[in-house]
């Protein structure tokens, strides 16, 4: 089973833009769906993205639509979360998770693999 190790968390000012990364070990990871999720302080983890193995069919949550895109390499064993035109409300803990399947999922419950988590914050 692969390994997830998440990078590109940082401090951003509203409107600006950051690139997460999730970097997966094994050579078996084009068979993992992705799917991305965020955890405001306090606040329950909810999904963000999500994407197939194939890399072809893609889903985002309607509060990112239109600034955040999901997208992967699989000859680098990497899906990338783009984050543009941040707001304070995009401040979280995002975790990555992946699971060996065909199908886009987007629920929690879904996903047996998780990254660490990395923190966004979003200044105003």
């Amino acid at each position: 089973q692969a390994q997830l190790v998440e990078s590109g968390g940082g401090l951003v000012q509203a409107g600006g833009s950051l690139r997460l990364s999730c970097a997966a070990s094994g050579r078996t990871f084009s068979n993992y769906a992705v799917g991305w999720f965020r955890q405001a302080a306090g606040r329950e983890r909810v999904f963000v993205a999500a994407i197939r193995r194939g890399g072809g069919a893609t889903y985002v949550a309607d509060s990112v639509k239109g600034r955040f895109t999901i997208s992967r390499d699989n000859a680098k064993n990497t899906v990338y979360l783009q984050m543009n035109s941040l707001k304070p409300e995009d401040t979280a803990v995002y975790y990555c998770a992946a699971e060996l399947s065909s199908r886009l999922l987007v629920g929690i419950h879904e996903y047996d693999l998780w990254g660490q988590g990395t923190q966004v914050t979003v200044s105003s």
